[in-house]
């Protein structure tokens, strides 16, 4: 039971984040083309290109980061687990445990810093796209890294590939 709603949601979130990454990398590279032609053959750049820019960068890491935890391509220190062989499972498993602390204090702070930009109705400079709709990454970057991080626990502990 337990495993079969991990593939279901395992399926949604990889949908969500290869086409979400896929679709703001390509507005982005666009972007970031026009804005070069334009910048050395009519002598103009686009000021809203670099903001954009930047909006994409944000959102692509921090979706990017719950990608990351289902290929277990997380950046972690493994001298210890190299050395004293042994303690890679435990170590393992500390390391899972602080990406559910991580990710549940981003989620809580995330949703805070969402919540005051929605009640403030910031945006920003150049497009003015509401902030709420940037700090709102972080909620839902803690939530998809904390399930991602129970289904590598689940699949530590059962040894069945989610």
């Amino acid at each position: 039971m337990i495993a079969k709603s991990f593939k279901f949601i395992d399926k949604i979130f990889t949908f969500f984040e290869e086409w979400s990454i896929f679709i703001a990398v390509m507005v982005g590279l666009v972007t970031l083309f026009v804005n070069v032609v334009l910048r050395y053959t009519i002598h103009y750049s686009l000021a809203w290109s670099e903001e954009l820019i930047r909006e994409i960068i944000i959102f692509t890491t921090f979706i990017g980061c719950s990608a990351a935890l289902k290929n277990r391509s997380m950046i972690r220190i493994d001298a210890l687990p190299q050395i004293v062989p042994f303690l890679k499972k435990p170590l393992d498993y500390f390391s899972n445990i602080c990406t559910l602390g991580y990710s549940a204090l981003i989620s809580y702070l995330g949703w805070q810093m969402a919540m005051l930009q929605y009640e403030t109705h910031q945006k920003t400079i150049i497009l003015e796209i509401p902030l709420v709709f940037l700090y709102a990454i972080l909620p839902l970057m803690g939530g998809m890294m904390i399930i991602r991080t129970l289904m590598v626990i689940w699949e530590d502990f059962t040894g069945q590939k989610v």
